[in-house]
Parts: structure tokens; C-alpha cells; sequence
């Protein structure tokens, strides 16, 4: 059960100061987002938000709290992922690649083709065998990041990782050592028609594997906490817009250790009750 508190951004940050150095090492201190959903129009809205605005009132806060580096889980545009829709994102958020690691995921609104083609080279982490997959592992101390690509068809809500995928990220495990494991994908872990159909296969797949400690995804434009086998499903919100009035639009500000995780929430539109609440959840061991 995660515990929910209120610090502030300072207490928050400040937490780990309070325990011994030796038992506590430095975090891996990361900004997670999701489902950007970028227009080439920038004057382009949806329930009432326009994407374009809310990225840009995002960047400097994310930049402001000087996380190690950032990530977006998918959806980074808005339907079809058309190349101006990317040129657009990476005038953007360019500036903050240059001053930080900025690892970029996939989901159903995104093209694999186009994505390369404009982003490609902006996105951090090693590239993974993995055919017509867009696979990266990323070595954060004290954790490691396994960034899965789970797009199906382009603007299909849909999403499957595939056997090839599933296979290779079983090898890896076998072949890495016992660094705690975060792995993120584009979509829900649920059993849904429009989620991650092969959800679980990676679940029964990752069961038995304890360094796997955390699966974060976003898609539902929803913030929700759960688990499965003492696996950690963390589904961040959107940034681009919500689904419902009673989902936050905004980010997280995550905290990595070896044992737990603290995830804050910056929620800027929506429902916005628990800004700045964080909760700690304890990994399994």
C-alpha cells in the first residue's frame, strides 16, 4: 500500500538528507512524462487544452527542478505522428536535451518511420536489437531503465510488444545483472481492448524477476497506483489533456533508490487536489 503525504518541492528533495549517506545513495532524480500529443498547428485543442501551451508551461518546470534527466513516454504527437508534428516537439524540448538526458518512448499516435527520421538522434539510451522495435536500456544509478515500444499500428489505441520483443527482453534479463530494474511502456497494463494486449505475458514474464521493480505507462491520460506480483504499476498522467475532468493534466517528478521510489505530482490543469503530493513505494525485495 503506497503511503500518500504533501511535502513541499524542498522537503521532498530534501528527504534523503536526513538519512546516514552511507544507507542512502544518491537518487536517480527523473522528470516523467506522457502523451505530449503535439499539433504542427500550434494553435491546435482538444477538451479545451492545447497541447503546444501545456508542453510549454511544462519545460521550464521541469527544467527548474534540475531532475538528472527527463522522460516521455509516448504519444508524443497528436494522431498520425506526421513528420511536421515532430519538428514542431523537437524545437521544443531540443534545448533540454542539450542541458540533460531526454529518453523518448512510442505509443499508438506516434510513426516509428517519422519519429526516427526528426527525433531519433535526440532520444538517450542504447538502442536494443530488437526489430521494428524502438528498444533502449539506460543506466541511471542505483536503477536501470528497460524503455519499451509497445506501438502496434499507427493511430490504432491498441498496443502490443510483440513475441520478438518478449523474447529479447527475457534473454537480457538472464544475461544482466541485479541492478533494480524500472521498466516504461506506452500503454496500460489492463486488460482493456484499447490497452496492451500482450499485458499479461510481460507481467507472467516478469514475475519471477525481482530486480523488476516498477512498470510506469501512460496512454489512459489518467494518474493511477497499483500492483501486480508486488510489481509496481504507476500510470502517469498526460501533459497534452485529460480524458475526464477528474484526472490531473501535468507530470511527475520521480526520485529512484534501490529500495523505493518517490513520485510527486505537478499538476497544472485539470484536477489539480493533489499538486505536490508525493507517495513513496517500497520495492520488493
Amino acid at each position: 500500500m503506497p503511503l500518500l503525504i504533501r511535502p513541499t518541492r524542498r522537503q521532498f528533495l530534501a528527504a534523503a538528507a536526513a538519512i546516514p549517506a552511507l544507507a542512502q545513495p544518491k537518487p536517480a532524480h527523473w522528470a516523467l512524462l506522457s502523451d505530449t500529443h503535439i499539433f504542427a498547428d500550434k494553435t491546435g485543442e482538444y477538451r479545451g487544452f492545447r497541447p503546444y501551451d501545456n508542453l510549454k508551461r511544462v519545460l521550464p518546470q521541469v527544467q527548474a527542478a534540475h531532475p538528472d534527466g527527463v522522460l516521455i513516454n509516448g504519444d508524443l504527437a497528436k494522431l498520425e505522428g506526421l513528420t511536421a508534428d515532430y519538428e514542431l516537439l523537437k524545437s521544443m524540448i531540443e534545448p533540454v536535451a542539450q542541458s540533460m538526458p531526454l529518453c523518448l518512448s512510442l505509443g499508438n499516435h506516434d510513426d516509428r518511420k517519422n519519429f526516427m527520421g526528426v527525433m531519433g538522434k535526440l532520444s538517450r539510451g542504447v538502442t536494443q536489437p530488437v526489430e521494428s522495435k524502438h528498444v533502449l536500456v539506460l543506466d541511471q544509478p542505483p536503477v536501470r531503465f528497460i524503455v519499451l515500444d509497445s506501438l502496434m499500428t499507427t493511430n490504432v489505441a491498441a498496443g502490443l510488444l510483440g513475441k520478438t520483443q518478449r523474447t529479447w527482453l527475457q534473454n537480457y534479463f538472464g544475461a544482466s545483472d541485479d541492478t533494480p530494474v524500472i521498466i516504461f511502456v506506452h500503454h496500460t497494463m489492463d486488460d482493456g481492448d484499447n490497452s496492451l494486449l500482450d499485458a499479461d505475458r510481460l507481467l507472467h514474464l516478469t514475475r519471477g524477476v525481482r530486480k523488476v521493480k516498477a512498470i510506469i505507462y501512460g496512454h489512459s491520460h489518467a494518474y493511477h497506483y497499483d500492483s501486480e506480483y508486488d510489481i509496481h504499476l504507476i500510470n502517469i498522467p498526460a501533459v497534452g489533456y485529460n480524458f475526464a475532468d477528474s484526472e490531473p493534466v501535468g507530470w511527475v517528478e520521480a526520485m529512484f533508490y534501490p529500495d523505493h521510489g518517490s513520485f510527486q505530482l505537478h499538476a497544472f490543469g485539470g484536477n489539480t487536489k493533489d499538486d505536490r503530493k508525493a507517495r513513496m513505494l517500497t520495492w520488493r525485495q
